[in-house]
């Protein structure tokens, strides 16, 4: 039997603690304590009619304004958001561009108010075009080339152009003709390329300006440049006689860098020997000339001796390398002849194989035929001049 039943006594399991009675709470009482406790904080009337469970009155205007609060502040928590390194946040108001936001956590108002949309802005982006291309000097070439490029602006790329993508690639296919088209074959071909892929970069990047497609073109990537397979043959012929022209350039080069140097070693050499010549006789003409003057000195003070030395000296100069044999016939003596017999002998061996040349003047003295001839002392020669005058 309960405890709160006609008859049970009162047994009541939340006031009897401590009392010997033990027995488990009703489930009613427990629910309905806890209602009347709940609607006491949220501003409610307890129960009536004797405690009965299921008449409690409307919830209060507290209890409304809590939930609305909560409901509030998660509507509010909703407005945050994070944006990555590599992204940009659009924010748009009720649709409408309103700004950028940077990487980091952000807060907005949130929806339906304000929007975001993320937009990687460092992803690369590849496109790679291919054409057959008429040149400036009429020929056909076959160009292929990769174009990159990134996100600059979100914004721009989100609302000013409806299709970014085709607008880089019709932009890429325009400049790419236009660019080709000003240039001859052989600029494209051979060391052009570089020049005309910066200058396609350029092209591509102003329109994608112009038009505020809010893309970057980061590189343009040209493969080298193919004729048709047609020519081909005639191509390569051209190239490989290009090649064979710039080696030849090579090594006549690098024979003038050889042979140069050592013309000019050798002009300096000679004209280096040259000055020491031209410095020899100049000082060898000075002594002459200062000799000449000593000795025109000397003549003034003392005409006849410096005559006389003058004559000795000459005369010794030329005796001593003359091989001719002076004898005195004055004395009436004998006098010991003595003849070099060497010479003549070779001479006679000479002049029976051949005839022997006339004697230059470059033959030494020892070598040239002695001529038989007397000739006076030096001294009677003196005297007699000295009589003569």
């Amino acid at each position: 039997m309960a405890w709160n039943e006609p008859g049970g006594g009162d047994r009541d399991p939340w006031s009897s603690r401590g009392s010997g009675d033990q027995g488990p709470p009703d489930l009613d009482e427990v629910v309905r304590k806890l209602q009347e406790r709940l609607g006491g904080l949220f501003g409610g009337s307890p129960p009536r009619g004797g405690g009965q469970a299921g008449s409690g009155g409307q919830p209060s205007m507290r209890l409304i304004s809590l939930i609305l609060g909560i409901l509030l502040i998660i509507w509010l928590a909703t407005g945050i958001y994070i944006v990555e390194p590599a992204e940009r946040g659009v924010i748009m108001r009720f649709g409408r561009y309103a700004n950028t936001t940077g990487p980091g956590p952000h807060w907005r108002i949130p929806w339906p108010v304000e929007t975001v949309v993320k937009v990687n802005v460092d992803e690369i982006s590849t496109l790679t075009h291919r054409a057959a291309i008429l040149t400036r000097d009429e020929n056909i070439v076959e160009v292929e080339l990769t174009v990159q490029s990134r996100i600059q602006d979100a914004a721009d790329y989100l609302f000013q152009d409806q299709d970014p993508e085709r607008t880089l690639n019709d932009a890429t296919a325009a400049m790419v003709r236009v660019v080709i088209g000003q240039s001859k074959l052989d600029f494209v071909m051979t060391e052009g390329r570089s020049v005309v892929a910066m200058s396609i970069k350029e092209r591509i990047q102003e329109l994608m300006d112009r038009y505020k497609t809010g893309l970057l073109v980061t590189s343009v990537n040209m493969q080298p440049a193919k004729p048709p397979e047609q020519v081909k043959a005639a191509f390569d012929d051209a190239i490989k006689a290009r090649e064979d022209k710039e080696r030849l350039e090579n090594q006549a080069e690098a024979y003038a860098n050889e042979v140069l140097p050592n013309a000019r070693g050798t002009a300096a050499r000679l004209l280096a020997d040259a000055k020491a010549y031209r410095d020899r006789l100049i000082a060898a003409s000075e002594g002459e000339a200062a000799r000449f003057l000593a000795v025109l000195d000397q003549y003034h003070k003392a005409p006849e001796v410096t005559r006389e030395r003058l004559y000795l000296e000459t005369l010794q100069e030329v005796l001593t390398q003359n091989p001719k044999v002076l004898i005195d016939v004055t004395q009436g003596a004998n006098p010991l002849i003595y003849l070099p017999l060497d010479q003549l002998i070779k001479q006679q061996t000479q002049a029976g194989s051949a005839e022997p040349p006339p004697p230059s003047i470059n033959t030494p003295p020892a070598l040239a035929a002695p001529e038989q001839r007397v000739i006076e002392p030096p001294q009677r020669v003196v005297d007699r001049e000295r009589r003569a005058r």
